[in-house]
This record gives structure tokens, sequence and C-alpha cells, in this order.
């Protein structure tokens, strides 16, 4: 009954994170050239209106992982869903640039406290060391965002304009992810707070024998940096191909036809790493299959690069792959390595460099990919490299008595 109850919360989160990731971080893609349009203006600049509410996302993070560790995700969640209503309503009834920012800067704020952080933090709120396969199990889902959101928000425009759009989202966030955040279980306990006995001490339960052998690492401030730094990386490259693959792949010598196909196999390829995750490499301490990952995307760009467009299919495979092991280490390390005490604020920051060089990764590395062409590559395979060397520095911590 408790595996049962177990899979319907990640079934309802995962649903809820797929709605919330398509009606924000997988919007502006679709509906950036319309609204630029629309309203007068270059479509960068709606881009980077976009980089602002990544920017928001990042400050907001810590703040709402410290609500989460205090009073569980179900309340900041609901919240979230009205931040996002609220944010894609005034997207919605944008006339100018001030109103546009606002809403983006709306979106952001949501952003930081609804997507990913919050449920992994909601997670390991309700299920402490035992959240890996929930967590995975999200990340399964929520993996489809981009698969459901684009088509959809592509309809919705065709069929009643971005604004439309805009509003078709604001109906679905109260229509579906409203219940289905507010049916998740509430959390009773404070985060990492072990159940008392009659004498006021910690009783002897398996979540006291498990804090005791989880144990911190010796010195916690160089675990986090190096944690901080192997996030940054990993969202610098993932945000970067998301935003020029197919041009990456053109550098090469494809034509756009194979650059889209090859494009299409990420998303199956990272479900299939997730997969990955859930079965063999859920064996392995979180440290090794993020030191994996992150090796992916470097032999990815060897294989493109020396093989060309014939080994393009090869170098979607394993980035898409190492991209979807890895978002799920960014979730487990830290539990694994810290515990889960704290676990939603100690996330927040640790995810706060990562998020404000994603805002920055298309730009940075359009401007690599403009002086260099294919070679733009090897940035991101050198940036994923640094990211293992990262991870290689970081050692499990011991049992402790």
């Amino acid at each position: 009954m408790a595996l049962a109850r177990r899979s319907s919360v990640v079934a309802a989160l995962g649903t809820a994170q797929t709605l919330s990731w398509a009606s924000s971080y997988y919007l502006v893609a679709i509906l950036a050239a319309p609204i630029a349009a629309d309203l007068g203006l270059a479509t960068p600049t709606v881009f980077a209106a976009f980089s602002g509410a990544l920017v928001a996302s990042a400050l907001v993070g810590p703040w709402a992982g410290r609500l989460i560790d205090r009073h569980g995700g179900r309340p900041v969640l609901l919240g979230t869903n009205l931040l996002f209503a609220t944010g894609l309503a005034v997207l919605g009834l944008a006339r100018d640039l001030p109103t546009l920012v606002v809403a983006w800067l709306l979106l952001g704020v949501a952003m930081g406290s609804g997507l990913y952080e919050a449920a992994f933090a909601t997670l390991v709120r309700l299920y402490g060391q035992e959240s890996r396969n929930a967590i995975t199990g999200i990340t399964l889902i929520a993996g489809f965002a981009s698969t459901v959101g684009w088509p959809l928000t592509a309809w919705m425009e065709v069929r009643f304009g971005w604004r439309g759009a805009c509003f078709g989202w604001v109906v679905l966030h109260l229509a579906v992810g409203l219940p289905l955040n507010a049916w998740l279980p509430r959390a009773h306990r404070p985060s990492g707070a072990l159940p008392k006995d009659g004498d006021g001490r910690d009783a002897p339960t398996a979540a006291a024998a498990t804090a005791r052998t989880a144990g911190m690492p010796r010195n916690p401030l160089l675990t986090g940096a190096l944690l901080a730094t192997v996030f940054a990386a990993g969202w610098f490259t993932s945000t970067a191909m998301a935003a020029h693959f197919p041009r990456v792949v053109q550098a090469t010598g494809a034509s756009l036809a194979v650059a889209v196909a090859v494009g299409a196999m990420i998303g199956p390829a990272q479900v299939a790493g997730r997969l990955l995750e859930f079965g063999l490499l859920r064996r392995l301490h979180p440290l090794l299959s993020a030191r994996l990952a992150t090796l992916a995307h470097p032999l990815g760009v060897a294989a493109l690069l020396l093989g060309g467009p014939a080994l393009a299919p090869a170098f979607g495979i394993l980035h898409g792959a190492g991209n979807g092991i890895l978002t799920i280490a960014m979730a487990t390390l830290p539990l694994a390595l810290f515990g889960s005490q704290g676990y939603g604020a100690r996330q927040g920051w640790l995810m706060l460099p990562a998020r404000i060089l994603q805002s920055l990764a298309p730009f940075l590395f359009g401007l690599a990919l403009d002086r260099w062409a294919a070679h733009a590559l090897l940035l991101s395979a050198a940036v994923s490299l640094v990211a293992f060397g990262a991870l290689a520095l970081l050692r499990a911590p011991r049992a402790v008595d």
C-alpha cells in the first residue's frame, strides 16, 4: 500500500512538473517570435526577458527551498501554480516591453520555486534518504515536457494566437496543476527531524540509523563548492545545446533535416538514460553515475568532430543520455553527501550559480559558435570535463558509528 501511495505521488508530481516546465521553460521557443512581432520588438529582446526570468529563478531558489524544509512542498507548489497562472496572464495581456519584463520576472519566481529543485526537495521532505527512485520517476515523466509542451503551445498559438496560448496555460495550471499539487501529502515533521521517545530523545528508528550512516563530508564548504561547479557545468552544457543543437550539427556539414532528426533523438535518449539510472545504475553510488554522465557529452563531441555527420546520431544519443542521468544526479548527490536535513535550502544555494550561468549559456555559446563553428563544441566538452574533474575530487562520506 505504501509503495502504491508513493507511486501515485510520483505520478501526480511528475504530471504537475510536466505542466510547469511546458508552460515556462519551453514556452519561449514557440512564442518568442509572435510576441516580438506583435509588440514591435526584436526577438532577442524577448529572449533577454526570459534570461532575466532565469536569473530571478536562481535568486528565489534558496528561499523556496527553505520554505519546503520548514513546511513541506505542498503549500509551496500550490502557490507556484497560482504564480505561474498570474505570470502567464500578465504575459497574455502585455502591450509593451515593461509589462513583458514584469510577466517574465513573475514566471521566473514561479520557476525558481516550482520546477525540479522544488519537486526534489518535496520528495526528500516526504521520504528522506529513500527518495532516489522517486526522484528518477519524476524526471522520467517530466522528461516529456518539451514533447508535450512545444506541440501544444504551437497548436494553441495557431488556433487562438499567442495571447490565447498564454491563457490556455493559465487554465491548465488552475484546472490541472493546482488539484494535482493539492493532492500531495502533507509533511508532518521538520526536514531531517526524528521522532522522539517519552523522554524527548531521538527514538531508535530506521531513519535515525540512516542519518548516522549517511555521515557528513569532512569539508562541507569544499564539497558544496565542487557540487556547485558540477551543477553549473551541467546546466551550461544542457542549455547551450538546447538553444543551438541543430546549428551545431549543421556546422559539421549535415543538412537541416539531419540536424533536426538527430535533435529528435535527444528526448528519447534522456529517458533511456533515466531508465538506466532507475535500473542498473541505482545500485551504484550517485557519484559513480554522475561521473559516467559527465563523460557522455565529451565522447559525443569527439565522435561528431572526428566522424562528421555520419556520427551525428551518436552525438545526440550520448549527449541526451548523459544529460538525463546528470539531471537525477543533481538531485541525489546532495542527498547522498549531506543527508536530508536542510536539503531544500542547500539545493537552492548549490543551484544558484548554475541558474545564473544557464541564463548566459545561449549567448556565450552562440558567440563561440559564430567564431569557431563546429569547434565551439570543444568549449562545451571542456566544461563537461571540468565537471568530471570536480566529481573526481569528491568522496562518499564514511559511515559513522
